[in-house]
């Protein structure tokens, strides 16, 4: 009898020693953000299962446990960051797909971790959706913005946009019914792509690339300062419209390693020679290349990915000039779209060629992509001369 007690007891304290290390309450993440180290406590309460069959039912009941569960805490943690830095909504995207990612690694199970995205999101006060099709999970947002190249659901007149697209490279998802997305009580508002403020990186982060081109027979050198985490910023970026690409800003680093050289070269230059100087500038230090041989598809690229890009198109290029002319001289710009060709015009006190006419103001072409002729300001390449145009941004300094 005693032997029994003591077998019965040995087995009742090792279910109890199992129960306590089995179902930890909280666990704590850790992962790197930009420049910080962003630390998490997880509660067990906001874990969900995987080992159950993909289907409205499934996402509800994962969002009822974690609803019910401790999560405010990562909420408040996130939100508190987005504030204090001062993220937009792309940037906080990011912070999200990396916090869902340490809950819920991607490779070990995609709807899952697309579940804590959409989640996170949701709660963050964004109109997040999720819908089944075809036995996938597809993840969008409200947004009233001109964005293109990316699928997008209209729901009771509103633009929904896919933001797991990506992952789908061979669906194609603007089939996927727009009816029963499951929504989030909290989401109402709309998320903006628009990127205005670049994110604090690691100095140390950032490598040297060395730039060179001619100008009036000199040779100008510069060693630019780059960061690879700008291209993951990027990476699923979609094409957005012109005003929000061509203010897209360069990072601390990468700025301070260009623009106060630009102005140091151009210091001594009457201001059209000086735009003379950047137009060449623009043109000449980068390869040029086709985005559909390059990328196999349209995809504009920020200016510091134009710094860091092998090839570059006439998009890329256009916002690349725009920049700089901003930040040296702030001049007014137009940007004038032709049927296959993207360009530039700049408001000089004086028109110099021929000359651009726009809302009672006159502009001269500043031609910042390899053409053919060897370009001057003022003159347009030969075969658009007598192509219609049209302005698609209009940029005056001091107005937004």
């Amino acid at each position: 009898m005693n032997r029994l007690l003591k077998i019965f007891g040995m087995f009742f304290l090792l279910l109890t020693m199992h129960q306590a290390y089995g179902q930890r309450s909280s666990y704590n993440i850790s992962f790197e953000f930009y420049n910080d180290t962003f630390n998490l406590q997880i509660d067990s309460s906001v874990i969900v299962d995987t080992d159950t069959t993909l289907s409205e039912m499934y996402i509800k009941s994962c969002y009822n446990r974690v609803n019910q569960g401790k999560y405010l805490a990562i909420l408040d943690t996130l939100l508190t960051y987005k504030k204090n830095h001062q993220l937009n909504d792309w940037l906080y995207y990011q912070l999200i797909r990396k916090t869902a990612q340490a809950i819920s690694p991607k490779k070990e199970n995609y709807e899952r971790y697309t579940f804590y995205k959409w989640f996170l999101l949701g709660k963050s006060g964004y109109d997040a959706r999720l819908t089944i099709s075809d036995n996938r999970i597809i993840f969008y947002v409200y947004n009233d913005e001109d964005i293109s190249d990316i699928p997008f659901a209209m729901y009771q007149h509103k633009k929904y946009m896919c933001l797991n697209r990506h992952d789908y490279a061979y669906a194609d998802l603007n089939k996927v019914p727009p009816y029963r997305m499951i929504s989030i009580p909290e989401g109402k508002e709309a998320f903006s792509y628009k990127v205005t403020r670049m994110p604090e990186f690691k100095p140390e982060d950032y490598y040297e690339k060395p730039v060179q081109f001619s100008y009036k027979h000199k040779v100008y050198h510069f060693n630019i300062k780059l960061n690879s985490e700008v291209e993951k910023i990027f990476a699923n970026y979609p094409v957005v419209d012109f005003e929000s690409y061509f203010n897209i800003p360069l990072s601390k680093e990468t700025y301070g390693s260009l623009i106060p050289l630009l102005k140091k070269n151009v210091s001594g230059m009457k201001q059209k020679k000086g735009i003379d100087y950047l137009m060449r500038f623009t043109r000449y230090a980068f390869l040029y290349e086709d985005d559909d041989e390059n990328f196999g598809k349209e995809k504009r690229l920020s200016p510091e990915e134009t710094l860091f890009s092998k090839y570059s198109d006439c998009d890329d290029r256009a916002a690349l000039f725009f920049y700089l002319v901003k930040e040296i001289y702030d001049l007014p710009m137009i940007a004038l779209l032709y049927p296959t060709h993207i360009t530039m015009a700049v408001q000089f006190d004086k028109p110099v060629g021929d000359p651009i006419v726009y809302n009672g103001k006159t502009y001269s072409i500043c031609e910042p992509t390899p053409q053919k002729e060897n370009l001057n300001i003022g003159q347009a390449p030969s075969n658009l001369r007598n192509v219609p145009f049209k302005v698609v941004y209009a940029y005056q300094p001091g107005l937004k």
